[in-house]
């Protein structure tokens, strides 16, 4: 047995809560959720029902118990649960009873435990600290990014009596979080990465931000930190003046610990040269960036304080691989998905690449191609044992294992399986027959050169990507959420491929999410969400009577705005259901309250009402109006005006009906606006996208959309020649021109021609030169330090659409919807 023994008598007594014992059960609990989307083993979980702004883990308690969990620790209990065969913990606060029993457990250890906290660096540091160290103990670390106030006890939990060294990072967001996460880890050993902007606006200054997250070393033995942040430095020596751990610093600047003498970034690696004891030393790692130099200087620290000689640290920095901090969903061969994640593989990492693979749902069959898992410090037999009952747990349809140790394990895996002893012999034997309609998840250690796989079942396009990040997409739909009152639906628009997104991979995040609604404009979108395995109610906004026989066959919701297409609709439900029971089909009514586009006019109502209830084939699901100004001040009698008309005409309407009819009014800017009328459901669009019409909600929304590009060709051409077609653009110097692989039939607006637009280009803003062509742009990268190859951003987080919309004298809405499908759609999730 290589963890410790609970059950939900003793986690009871551990968390000082009072039980209500129903269940006989005695299982062992083995696993801790709070989450009721990745519960996978329910007979050894416990569940702790967590209450938030946005979601209160209590309201998924019924539906868990349906799946087979017996087992909850509640801040509530209600009288529904009382007749439940479960046993509950009912406790204070759910939150603290977690941190609490994981304090316990950690307290169980005699091991070192590090804890690395700072504003950047945390994830990349703890991983290469993995990479480094593994080969020598077996460490238990943080998955991925786990650093929050639930992230960091489900990592703690993780901690095995085989375990000979932890690793856990810590992130805050709000004063006195971390006092909480220092009792939970309980350190000896620290490392403070840097400081930064992250979260500042929670904070009064950075001494306070400082402040808070040195609590997180209070009864460590160490501290590792780099002397040159004067905030870091200064606060260290101010609080640890009489009493705290010992520092090991490093510098680039000052005397210290570690000195750093010389950084030289050559092409490929960086040289670093330090001064350690008196004697110079040196390492060479494969990156040239500044941030993968940093990370790399704290690793080598701590390694110099752990004790390790220089000989093995340069020896191991040098094997140093990429930390893949996203899983990229990209379109693969025969109509395949590939999840990406091919720089590392071990049990954690591989835990949350299969949660990642359930929530696709646009294939039925699932296949892994996994590659032995290097240096776990297991024996093969108990590893691969674990590894099987995962991916069997996770459902996985098929497994590819490459490496000579999963291939010693077949008899393990009871599903459709191959195995081939290393990447060369996959390949050699690859044919493009092997994958069709699935999706595919690459999870390999990076020794096995995955990316050679990647490359040859991806589907291949040109170098123009629109990146999307689904982490922003839940971000803002929390956010948005987080604004009207706890019940409200939710209704997602996306319409118009989601804004240009890419409708079906959108829509399925905000299915796993729990949205309540989705919408798009025409039918054959809300059908291709269907055949893509998407569940939710759609409610379709333009229905076309050709497309009236297509929305019933696939349960879509039309919107009805006119008796025209009442009529139409109710002859073609009476047409397919003929002979069939007519149960009252779903549909949404619009109201027009000054728009003046589509809807039902206020004296319509009477005859509506009374045409709906003789016909008997309808049932009004919602009805609705749209702003048509919420997102402008100068507006805002006009919008009250409607909200007034909307609220008259619903009272005419509604009472009229037995069943329950939900009303929405607000849009993106309608609900940061006028939050009190959000009524039964509000409707998220652009914002979902990450786009505000008020500065102040645009700093809390994240970027989501990215479009990337690469430099084909640079020329050096001499002043006063011209460029481009039609001779438009002009050279004025010498300078630098460079090609990018971007153009009109790519979406990019042929007005942001001869100098209106500019690129991002390594940090720089470069000038569009000339009229831009079908497939290719010019830019000017005189002032800009490139190369062939580099890649070029036209819009994304560092060069907001918003500032280009701004500059055509148009809404971001255009430019989104605007590129072209032929750009691929890059989705990822950190």
């Amino acid at each position: 047995m290589n963890t410790l023994e609970y059950n939900i008598e003793r986690i009871a007594r551990i968390v000082e809560g009072k039980i209500i014992l129903k269940d006989s059960n005695k299982t062992l609990t083995l696993h801790l959720s709070t989450d009721s989307r990745k519960v996978v083993t329910p007979e050894s979980t416990v569940f702790f029902a967590i209450g938030g702004e946005r979601n209160d883990g209590h309201a998924f308690i019924m539906d868990l118990y349906k799946r087979g969990v017996s087992n909850f620790v509640v801040s509530e209990f209600p009288e529904h649960l009382k007749n439940l065969r479960a046993n509950f913990v009912v406790v204070k606060d759910s939150l603290e009873a977690l941190q609490q029993l994981t304090a316990y457990h950690r307290r169980q250890f005699a091991i070192p435990v590090v804890a690395i906290t700072g504003s950047n660096g945390k994830t990349v540091v703890k991983e290469w600290l993995y990479q480094l160290l593994s080969p020598d103990q077996h460490i238990v670390r943080s998955p991925k990014s786990y650093n929050s106030q639930i992230g960091v006890p489900l990592s703690v939990w993780q901690m095995k009596v085989d375990n000979e060294l932890a690793i856990f990072e810590a992130g805050i967001s709000l004063p006195g979080e971390m006092t909480k996460l220092q009792n939970v880890i309980h350190p000896q050993i620290g490392i403070f990465t840097n400081i930064g902007q992250a979260h500042a606006e929670n904070f009064e200054n950075t001494d306070q931000k400082v402040h808070e997250k040195l609590q997180l070393f209070s009864s460590a033995k160490v501290l590792i930190y780099c002397k040159d942040y004067q905030a870091i430095s200064d606060a260290i020596a101010r609080e640890y003046a009489t009493a705290g751990p010992t520092v090991f610093a490093w510098s680039r600047k000052s005397k210290a610990d570690l000195q750093i003498a010389r950084v030289e970034q050559r092409e490929y690696e960086t040289e670093i040269q330090g001064i350690f004891k008196n004697g110079f030393i040196q390492i060479t790692i494969p990156f040239t960036d500044d941030a993968s130099t940093e990370n790399a200087i704290q690793c080598w620290a701590f390694m110099l304080y752990w004790g390790y000689s220089n000989e093995t640290i340069a020896e191991r920095m040098l094997l140093l691989s990429p930390v893949a901090m996203r899983l990229e969903l990209k379109e693969g061969i025969n109509n395949c998905s590939i999840i990406n994640d091919s720089y590392n593989s071990d049990l954690g990492s591989l835990t949350i690449a299969l949660d990642f693979l359930n929530q696709q749902n646009q294939h039925a069959k699932k296949t892994l191609i996994l590659s032995d898992i290097l240096q776990s410090g297991r024996f093969e037999d108990n590893l691969y044992s674990e590894v099987a009952d995962l991916i069997s747990r996770k459902k996985v349809d098929r497994l590819i294992g490459i490496g000579n140790a999963i291939a010693r394990q077949t008899e393990l895996f009871q599903l459709e399986k191959s195995f081939f002893n290393t990447t060369d012999e996959f390949i050699n034997n690859f044919s493009q027959g092997m994958f069709r309609d699935e999706t595919i998840l690459l999870k390999g250690a990076r020794p096995f050169g995955f990316e050679r796989i990647s490359q040859m079942i991806q589907q291949k396009t040109h170098e123009t990507v629109l990146e999307i990040n689904l982490n922003a997409v839940v971000h803002n739909l929390n956010y948005y959420r987080s604004k009207v009152k706890p019940g409200t639906k939710i209704m997602c628009m996306v319409k118009a491929f989601a804004y240009g997104s890419g409708s079906f991979e959108i829509a399925n995040t905000l299915q796993f999410h729990n949205v309540d609604y989705l919408s798009v404009a025409y039918a054959d979108e809300g059908v291709e969400l269907r055949q893509g395995g998407i569940t939710l109610p759609i409610m379709v906004m333009n229905p076309e009577e050709q497309s009236y026989e297509s929305i019933i066959n696939h349960k879509l919701e039309p919107e009805i705005y006119s008796f025209r297409t009442m009529n139409q609709f109710t002859e073609a439900l009476q047409r397919r259901l003929h002979g069939a029971s007519k149960e009252p089909y779903p549909v949404h009514i619009e109201f027009d309250t000054g728009m003046h586009r589509t809807g039902f006019d206020p004296d319509q109502l009477n005859e509506l009402v009374v045409r709906i209830k003789n016909n008997k084939i309808l049932k009004v699901k919602s009805v609705f109006t749209h702003l048509a100004a919420s997102d402008e001040p100068v507006h805002d009698d006009f919008t009250r005006m409607q909200i007034q008309q909307f609220e008259k005409m619903c009272e005419a309407f509604c009472p009229h009906f037995e069943n329950p009819i939900l009303k929405h009014i607000l849009n993106s800017s309608g609900i940061l606006r006028f939050p009190s009328a959000a009524m039964d459901m509000a409707r998220i669009g652009i914002g979902l996208y990450g786009i505000s019409a008020t500065v102040a909600d645009q700093k809390q929304l994240q970027n989501v959309g990215t479009l990337k590009t690469t430099i084909s060709q640079i020329k050096n051409v001499p002043a006063l020649e011209t460029i481009g077609y039609s001779r438009k653009g002009i050279v004025k110097r010498d300078s630098v021109i460079a090609t990018v692989t971007i153009g009109y039939a790519d979406g990019l607006s042929r007005r942001l021609s001869n100098g209106v637009g500019k690129m991002l280009v390594n940090g720089k803003l470069a000038p569009i030169i000339g009229n831009i062509c079908m497939d290719m742009t010019m830019i000017d990268i005189t002032d800009c330090i490139a190369k062939e190859g580099d890649e070029v951003i036209v819009f994304g987080g560092d060069y907001p659409i918003t500032d280009i919309a701004k500059e055509l004298g148009t809404i971001p809405y255009e430019l989104l919807t605007n590129v072209s499908q032929r750009v691929k759609r890059v989705y990822y999730h950190e």
